[in-house]
């Protein structure tokens, strides 16, 4: 078996495999993008007796980080031919892909899991919620009126303000993806159209991305800055109460839209989304915005996939030093002071999914409680959330 990039020669071969692997047709006329897409991935193989046996892919991607932008590398088409299953082939193509991903500066990488547990072995970890409100025609009840207006788009008449409320609302969290025009057209839209709510001085504060069809509003986006765009969104989707029997909104677990209904009382589905990792700890500690604490605390990471990350990183008055630990040597005892942890636990604390106390709570962060509480005041309080798919 041979681990190798494929080229652009290979890349009909890679489109057999998910064609079979993920059960779907590209149509001929639709072929030629389809290949012309993956110029922009890499594409790592598993070749055996020079036929692609399994395959997966790394699409370049930025993601938010509070006010700063994080290089990404988005893990997507992971597949293999049943005959080649169990073999330990995604495991070699994970292993490479991390190799990958550090030498291009991707300091993290995401994916959207088939299976949690697999990817979590690996050092995935999920790091995000989306929550569906299902509302019926009868709660449809308007809210107090804004003096605001609602102006609609589709993917032909796109305007970049819909892309400065999204690049705002993005920074209230941690994880959402960065975005460019041609994904907006490309990725975004699909049959739907986008409704931007204005306030009276005519400044874009919030959007939906929806679709009406069948007597059902489906809200794919509910994007609101601050409450007059809540209230404002609101009344829109209320607006179709004749065209429609019932409504889903798909937003953030953190939405507050529920709790200022009439009847907050409406079916809500609350579940995982996407799985993230940290590829390189010391660039993420070092651009992480750690509240300015004098603590010190001392981090001992483990990542068997990615041996780089191991070692000990002391967080000291703003600053990361890091004592890398030397290959082939295996400290015995326990380190007396500072907190151990694996990948998945740091992940999960950088993206705000999960709070050091409660990591700790759950035996997945060993130390001592006065170095956890140290560890709780210099995490900021962050929510982590993200809307798309790749």
């Amino acid at each position: 078996m041979e681990i190798r990039e494929l080229n652009e020669k290979d890349y009909l071969e890679s489109l057999k495999l998910s064609m079979y692997a993920f059960q779907y047709k590209i149509p001929e006329d639709s072929v030629a993008q389809r290949l012309e897409m993956l110029n922009d991935h890499t594409v790592i193989g598993a070749w055996e007796d020079n036929s692609l046996a399994a395959k997966l892919h790394i699409i370049p991607y930025h993601i938010n980080m509070k006010d700063n932008s994080w290089k990404m590398g988005g893990i997507a088409g992971v597949a293999t031919y049943p005959e080649f299953r169990r073999n330990g082939y995604v495991k070699r193509l994970i292993i490479t892909a991390l190799e990958r991903m550090v030498l291009e500066d991707q300091i993290v990488s995401l994916l959207h899991p088939f299976d949690i547990g697999f990817y979590r072995k690996y050092g995935w970890e999920v790091f995000t919620e989306n929550k569906k409100l299902l509302i019926e025609k009868k709660n449809l009840i308007f809210l107090e009126n804004q003096p605001g207006s609602i102006k609609r788009f589709t993917k032909e008449s796109h305007d970049a303000v819909i892309e400065t409320v999204y690049g705002l609302y993005s920074k209230k969290f941690m994880g959402m993806l960065v975005r460019e025009t041609s994904w907006w057209k490309n990725n975004i839209y699909g049959e739907g159209q986008i409704a931007v709510y204005y306030d009276k001085n005519e400044d874009a504060i919030g959007y939906i991305l929806f679709e009406v069809k069948d007597r059902t509003m489906v809200v794919e986006e509910f994007v609101a800055l601050n409450n007059e765009a809540r209230y404002g969104l609101w009344n829109f989707i209320c607006q179709h109460d004749s065209m429609v029997d019932n409504v889903s909104i798909l937003t953030s677990s953190h939405e507050l839209l529920p709790f200022i209904l009439h009847q907050p009382k409406v079916k809500m589905e609350v579940a995982p989304y996407f799985m993230a990792r940290v590829v390189n700890a010391e660039q993420c500690l070092n651009k992480y915005p750690f509240n300015n604490i004098t603590n010190n605390v001392f981090l001992h990471l483990e990542d068997e996939y990615a041996p780089w990350n191991n070692g000990t990183y002391l967080l000291s008055n703003g600053e990361v030093k890091v004592y890398k630990n030397k290959q082939g040597s295996n400290c015995v005892q326990s380190p007396k002071r500072g907190v151990r942890l694996d990948i998945n636990s740091l992940t999960a604390l950088l993206f705000g999914y999960k709070r050091p106390a409660e990591l700790f709570e759950l035996g997945y962060l060993h130390g001592q409680e006065t170095e956890i509480e140290a560890l709780e005041e210099l995490f900021p309080q962050t929510k982590p959330f993200f809307y798309d798919f790749f």
